[in-house]
């Protein structure tokens, strides 16, 4: 059997880097599950997070993004609010993002520590230049939600 070379053709957008147009027709259907209560946090402008109830824990501090389950013992966890200033851990820029990346590329993505949270929770800066160690701000875009963690954003604070 002789199968055909793909007859469709991708627009170029760009020559050097090479940057081709790949339109994609699929939808993904996602439901959030026990995680979903974090992001109807986000249209309140709360940033919920998650703390193991189990006393026995040697983990205290918060997790965000929330787990439904304490990773470490796996007992329940209790919904709290978390800080909503923090510090930029880290950071980088997308230059050349890929399809379902749906900020502008050029937009800093940022890494925030938050006091009492074990985990550094990945997000974006809406305004400012990113510096390592800079306090930061929660944003929460309530005009017009997409219902995902880009709900999220940091400032300068």
């Amino acid at each position: 059997m002789t199968i055909d070379w793909p007859t469709t053709t991708l627009e170029v957008i760009n020559q050097d880097p090479l940057t081709i147009a790949n339109p994609k027709t699929w939808s993904h259907f996602h439901t959030y599950g026990g995680w979903g209560r974090f992001f109807v946090g986000l249209q309140q402008e709360k940033l919920l997070a998650t703390r193991c109830v189990n006393a026995q824990c040697e983990e205290n501090r918060l997790w965000v993004p929330p787990r439904c389950e304490c990773p470490d013992c796996w007992h329940e966890t209790e919904w709290v609010e978390a800080p909503q200033q923090g510090t930029v851990y880290t950071w980088s820029v997308v230059k050349y993002p890929g399809e379902l990346f749906k900020l502008p590329a050029g937009t800093p993505l940022v890494s925030v520590e938050l006091e009492g949270v074990c985990t550094k929770l990945m997000s974006w800066l809406k305004q400012g230049k990113p510096e390592i160690g800079q306090r930061v701000r929660a944003v929460f875009n309530t005009a017009a939600p997409t219902n995902s963690i880009l709900d999220l954003a940091w400032v300068p604070a």
